[in-house]
């Protein structure tokens, strides 16, 4: 099939230095608002690349629970493929493709495991169906069949509807520490505007990129 000829010109907006905040989380969070003000399904959806041992990337969608100065914060089976690679090489990167406002956003950083508190009270606001989910499936593996899973989760359901939902030892959050976020707005001509935060010691060093 070819699509060579599906293009469109990107016109929506523009970046400026001067429109710049200091520090990435704040800009970062300018422009989450923005994007969700536009109605768009998940604007909290985010690519989440990570490295095996045998140096394949992988990738897959997540969904970004929280974020502040100390990082980006999403949960996930710590035993599945992502959980393993992570605590082989914790080196990742996010992606967020607000392609409806022409913007994506890249950050670079580290992930860490969030404390075990921090998991439970996210965990505790979780529907009851999400809290059984994680319960149910060793992510990642191969199962034969979905109703194999249905039954895990009817079976779960039963073993913990007398009392609370305990969180499992094997699931919990992943913070990610940036230490370079892009920027990156569409421009006519694919002249598009980049910009790219860097950690220095005592602050963040912001450059234009070339398109």
């Amino acid at each position: 099939m070819d699509i060579s000829a599906l293009r469109r010109e990107y016109i929506k907006d523009h970046l400026e230095p001067e429109l710049l905040m200091q520090d990435p989380v704040d800009q970062f969070a300018q422009w989450f608002e923005e994007a969700k003000n536009t109605g768009m399904p998940d604007p909290n959806g985010m690519a989440l690349a990570t490295v095996g041992s045998d140096g394949q990337p992988s990738l897959r969608t997540v969904l970004l629970k929280y974020f502040d100065s100390s990082g980006f914060v999403f949960f996930t089976n710590y035993e599945s493929r992502k959980g393993m690679e992570i605590a082989g090489n914790n080196r990742v990167s996010l992606l967020f493709p607000w392609l409806i406002l022409e913007r994506q956003v890249v950050i670079y950083g580290v992930a860490e495991r969030i404390s075990k508190m921090e998991s439970l009270k996210y965990f505790t606001s979780r529907p009851l169906g999400s809290q059984i989910g994680a319960w149910v499936s060793n992510q990642s593996s191969v199962i034969s069949s979905r109703s194999l899973l249905v039954a895990k989760f009817e079976e779960m359901k039963q073993k913990f509807s007398k009392g609370e939902i305990p969180l499992p030892t094997f699931w919990g959050g992943f913070r990610v520490i940036p230490h370079a976020v892009e920027f990156w707005q569409g421009r006519e001509n694919r002249l598009h505007d980049r910009f790219m935060y860097t950690k220095t010691e005592l602050d963040w060093k912001i450059e234009r990129l070339a398109p």
